[in-house]
């Protein structure tokens, strides 16, 4: 996982869409495909790329494959962004 991975992954609406679904809990892919109104292929696609960023964690029971959201890592984003913030405010005193 790489910070530039993590932002590209982020600039995607349908992918920071697919991160607010997960904030109420895992899913498989399948439900995460049937509020969305694209193929399951693209579906497929975004979710590689969002486990590729370290942003969904994926886990395997039975015949599902479950996504979960990974907090760390927007947690390392927004700690990042508010330096950025700080580090701004303190150049406009």
């Amino acid at each position: 996982m790489s910070f530039s991975e993590t932002m590209k992954a982020l600039s995607d609406p349908a992918r920071r869409e697919i991160l607010n679904m997960l904030k109420a809990g895992r899913m498989t892919a399948g439900e995460i495909a049937g509020r969305f109104d694209m193929t399951n292929a693209t579906v497929s696609y975004h979710l590689s790329q969002l486990k590729k960023a370290g942003l969904v964690f994926e886990s395997r029971e039975k015949n599902f494959i479950y996504y979960s959201l990974n907090a760390s890592v927007l947690e390392e984003v927004l700690l990042w962004l508010q330096a950025l913030r700080g580090g701004e405010e303190h150049e406009n005193q």
